[in-house]
């Protein structure tokens, strides 16, 4: 029996949740030939992370389906004045006969949405649920690729599968899984090539910024690497990979949250590379930058190795809920009444 949403996501259980979702019949609806599908979805990814009070820290489209992770922030959206609620609607869902381009017309047709201020509240909600998230990056692809090839039904398959993270090693592991299938589907030789990804966005967005021979230093273990690099991706529409707010200081303000304190993109980056190659060649060289990296997680190789290798070698991840410790899982179960088995996703 399909369990319902709203038992599945608890922002008091975790923020973080794993979204996958797949083309009807797992047809390759995004293949070649229809890779302009693919960059309208990242495209809209970052419209809507800019107007729902739902952030995306990773992201893959990939031939038949799709990976985004996502964190929600509802109490974002309850700052939020009841004129921007509306332009953050409109910015998500034009209104079909309203001049978005003409500001005079905008505003009075904003001041007209304002007269009802219970269908404002409606809006805000909306802006703060993973459902419409969703709902609101696949919905428009489905018309507009009916459209293309001119006919009608479901572009994607009924519901898509959420999976909580439930704590810091297993949102590490999930980001890297995302930003590795590709590699593991074989259509990538190594992540940072990888079309269509969260880490190809992140490396391009370095690039772009002149910080890329830091981010090389900081992949080495550099600590000077790593501090020139460090506020890089606070104007990056993604999460940034490391949380950098108690580095703050009267010169470098970063405001944004980030994934993971005291853990670099360079880590990150690093770390990834390392996971590629073992998944690709079955070994991977150790090196002290590595080690340091297991360390400062509290991890070890191994146990990182056969979790994302069991990840990636999956056909489907079963469970509604992710976490690299039992324990973990088992409060949770209590905590909801369920079975242990029920909630801990086993790689098929």
């Amino acid at each position: 029996m399909t369990t319902a949403r709203k038992d599945l996501v608890d922002v008091a259980e975790t923020r973080w949740y794993h979204c996958i979702s797949r083309c009807v019949r797992a047809a390759f609806l995004m293949g070649k030939g229809l890779e302009d599908r693919k960059l309208w979805i990242e495209n809209r990814l970052q419209l809507l992370a800019e107007n729902f009070s739902i952030a995306v820290g990773g992201f893959s489209v990939m031939d038949n389906h799709l990976h985004v992770l996502c964190r929600l922030d509802p109490e974002d959206s309850l700052k939020w004045p009841v004129e921007e609620v509306v332009r953050r609607w409109i910015a998500v869902y034009p209104p079909r006969t309203l001049a978005m381009n003409d500001p005079k017309a905008v505003q009075i047709w904003v001041n007209q949405q304002l007269q009802d201020l219970a269908r404002v509240e409606v809006l805000r909600e909306r802006l703060a649920n993973l459902g419409w998230f969703m709902k609101a990056l696949k919905e428009p692809l489905s018309r507009l690729a009916n459209k293309e090839d001119g006919c009608r039904g479901a572009f994607w398959a009924a519901r898509f599968k959420s999976i909580g993270i439930l704590d810091t090693e297993s949102l590490l592991a999930t980001t890297a899984y995302i930003d590795l299938n590709p590699v593991a589907a074989g259509v990538a030789e190594t992540p940072e090539k990888s079309d269509h990804t969260s880490i190809r966005q992140r490396v391009q967005h370095v690039q772009s910024q002149g910080k890329l021979e830091s981010l090389k230093a900081a992949c080495r273990g550099s600590v000077a690497g790593s501090k020139a690099a460090g506020n890089v991706e606070q104007d990056l529409w993604l999460v940034p990979i490391e949380d950098r707010r108690q580095h703050s200081n009267a010169n470098i303000r970063a405001t944004r949250e980030g994934m993971l304190e005291s853990f670099s993109l360079g880590s990150y980056l690093l770390l990834v590379d390392y996971t590629g190659r073992l998944y690709r060649d079955s070994k991977a060289r150790m090196g002290a930058a590595v080690k340091e990296v297991f360390e400062r997680l509290g991890s070890s190789p191994q146990y990182w190795s056969d979790t994302v290798h069991k990840m990636l070698g999956s056909r489907d991840l079963r469970g509604n809920f992710f976490a690299s410790n039992a324990d973990s899982i088992r409060k949770l179960a209590l905590r909801r009444g369920k079975r242990v088995a029920n909630l801990s996703p086993q790689p098929s």
